[in-house]
């Protein structure tokens, strides 16, 4: 496709015995692709840049170089759309299929041979068709989400194509995301349905509404009882931490010790769902919202916890135009499906979390002030587990017995020096980060091995700063263990872990026990 061609590359040399009132005239710069209309017959005149004919193209030699074109441009056409990882789909202006992609045919089942032609309202729903309205409103639409199909889920982009101002047709651009809505649907049905046996087995078993958080750490305990005292009421809750501290057990426990704890707990992690899908996720929509629409429409996850809460995780992460729509909610109590005019009204308790610094967020302009103050009535910090260091050895016990039972392993017996390396090191991914090293550890370990540091990632031995904590070791070791003082240092030092104490004491474990006997300790 030659676009910037110029007559002047077709010109014969001008002829004193041509007549000039049977041409049309152009500028010798004249682009073929500027051309827009010549009647049949017609030759060219060129005129130089001092006003004079010096050259001429046949009619014949143009259209030949016109069809020339023609056939590169539709070549180029069909192996771009063709080699496009997306759905497209192009009319006319009267709504007729003038091609489909290849990934197009296999997502519809459909054929271009076997619909080209033809309406595309024969074989989607005339009243929701994206395309269509794009053509008539003259307007195109990005990333919106639409249901072409019953079990077809894609974020379409459309655009109405123009020749001379007027709209002579439309382009389609569909992304296919039916795999991603429906393990969305899946994992939130399968997560509701796992926290219902939750709730029934600690009900049973008569276990506290936050059992599934584990420590005992000063700066732990008075997180949870914060927690409980705002269970017993409906006030929205802000929940933050680090990345990996446990916010969502949090959130669980909060609705498991209030009064909506026999009525759905239904998490939404803002930061994995497509913009595009996030308002529908969230309040459903109505019939002939888009095409193929479901009859009757669709309940959202306001429907879903209708009764119980919401923990809106990684709150964040949500874009800032569902922001004032999730503002216009907690203020007026109500809300609307997408395409819907009914006012429903609300009855959910509302719980978010984030890692991420709101009020940095709102001085950026990324994040409402309003909506953070609406939802930042109770705010509840989790205490990154580098600040409750002592809670290590039992989440190690913990995690130790969880993933022997999964792989069948034998429990393995932990070094001090591990567990040492353990309660020193920074834990920027907290209680997850943990709890993955030590499914590692089961996995990689061999039946009855003492896990040493080099079983540990070398990344993680490189972030504990080995010199520095070689010198504090030996330092330890020099220690006699003689007085009641230095004892208690070690166990300081090892956060009550006694075969860490005996490893920097320099000591064995029963001289250590004899030790604390010795000095009531």
């Amino acid at each position: 496709m030659q676009h910037h061609m110029t007559l002047e590359t077709l010109a014969l040399p001008w002829k004193s015995d041509l007549d000039i009132k049977k041409m049309k005239v152009y500028s010798h710069t004249t682009l073929l692709s500027d051309i827009d209309n010549i009647q049949e017959g017609n030759d060219i005149a060129l005129k130089g840049a001092n006003d004079e004919y010096y050259g001429w193209v046949p009619y014949a030699t143009f259209m030949k170089e016109v069809f020339k074109q023609w056939k590169l441009t539709k070549a180029y056409y069909n192996a771009l759309l063709n080699s496009v990882e997306a759905a497209i789909t192009t009319v006319d202006g009267n709504g007729n299929f003038l091609f489909l992609n290849h990934k197009s045919e296999d997502m519809y089942g459909l054929t271009l041979n076997e619909v080209y032609g033809q309406s595309i309202t024969k074989f989607f729903e005339k009243e929701a068709i994206v395309l269509m309205s794009t053509m008539k409103e003259k307007q195109g639409v990005t990333n919106k989400y639409n249901q072409p199909h019953p079990n077809v889920h894609v974020l379409i982009n459309t655009t109405p194509v123009y020749v001379d101002k007027q709209v002579v047709g439309g382009i389609s651009i569909e992304r296919d995301i039916s795999d991603m809505v429906r393990l969305n649907d899946e994992l939130s049905s399968t997560t509701a349905y796992l926290h219902e046996l939750e709730s029934t087995s600690q009900i049973q078993q008569n276990l506290s509404p936050f059992s599934k958080i584990k420590g005992r750490s000063p700066v732990l305990k008075e997180a949870i009882n914060l927690a409980n005292k705002v269970a017993k009421t409906d006030a929205p809750v802000l929940i933050t931490g680090d990345s990996g501290v446990g916010k969502e057990l949090f959130a669980e426990g909060i609705h498991n010790a209030g009064k909506r704890s026999n009525q759905p707990f239904v998490a939404i992690n803002c930061g994995a769902i497509p913009t595009a899908l996030f308002e529908s996720e969230l309040f459903g929509y109505e019939q002939g919202a888009f095409t193929g629409a479901v009859k009757g429409g669709k309940k959202g996850k306001f429907d879903a916890a209708k009764g119980g809460t919401i923990f809106l995780d990684e709150i964040g992460e949500m874009p800032l135009e569902l922001q004032v729509k999730l503002l216009r909610v907690l203020q007026e109590k109500h809300y609307y499906r997408v395409s819907g005019n009914e006012a429903l009204p609300t009855d959910v308790r509302i719980i978010a979390a984030t890692n991420r610094d709101l009020e940095k967020m709102i001085a950026e302009g990324s994040f409402r002030e309003d909506l953070y103050y609406r939802l930042n009535v109770i705010s509840i910090s989790i205490p990154p587990l580098r600040d409750r260091i002592e809670d290590i050895p039992e989440l190690i016990q913990l995690f130790l017995k969880e993933f022997s039972l999964k792989y069948s392993m034998p429990i393995p017996e932990i070094d001090p020096e591990v567990m040492y390396t353990f309660l020193q090191h920074s834990w920027q991914g907290n209680i997850r980060q943990l709890r993955n090293i030590i499914e590692r550890i089961i996995i990689l370990a061999n039946d009855n091995e003492v896990i040493k540091p080099h079983h540990l990632p070398k990344n993680f031995v490189k972030e504990n700063n080995p010199p520095t904590l070689n010198i504090q070791f030996e330092e330890m070791k020099k220690i006699n263990g003689q007085s009641k003082e230095e004892i208690q240092y070690a166990l300081q030092k090892t956060f009550g872990n006694k075969a860490a104490a005996a490893k920097l004491l320099g000591i064995s474990r029963a001289t250590l026990y004899n030790k604390l006997k010795k000095y009531n300790l």
